[in-house]
């Protein structure tokens, strides 16, 4: 009699391994969607998030207009190795750790005309299709004068 219960238990004992495998191997792969899911939703862009702003702390330089975390607005200064005098008002100066300065509000005239010299470019660029077209409606309305 026990031959025979050991019998029957055996196809079911190899059934249920087979099924345990797969749904192990169904939540690896749950978990590996919820890593991935993890990954592009938090943290990729928080690195892209540190990176600009590791950029942004060291392009700092005086004449800059920053904010620090705390909300202080200012005028930068002097630039050191860790730290930034910021000038707060006419006789108010306060240094901060480079840290503390969450974003530059104004840069200095030199990063506007940079940023004014894209902005031509781009315009002369839209421009130019225009002058473009101008000139075929021009040459369209030359040759309806020659025909007529």
């Amino acid at each position: 009699m026990f031959s025979l219960l050991s019998a029957m238990a055996t196809p079911e004992a190899s059934g249920g391994a087979a099924g345990s495998t797969g749904s192990m191997m169904t939540t690896f792969v749950t978990f590996g969607l919820i890593i991935v899911i993890f990954y592009f939703l938090i943290i990729r862009p928080q690195k892209k998030r540190d990176k600009e702003t590791k950029e942004m702390l060291a392009a700092i330089k005086k004449g800059d207009k920053v904010v620090s975390i705390g909300g202080i607005h200012g005028t930068v200064l002097a630039v050191k190795e860790t730290t930034v005098v910021v000038k707060v008002d006419d006789n108010t100066r306060i240094e901060f750790s480079r840290n503390a300065i969450s974003s530059i509000v104004d840069r200095k005239a030199e990063g506007t005309s940079a940023s004014s010299k894209k902005k031509a470019k781009k315009e002369e660029q839209v421009s130019a299709p225009e002058t473009k077209s101008e000139s075929a409606a021009v040459e369209a309305d030359a040759e309806k004068k020659d025909n007529n």
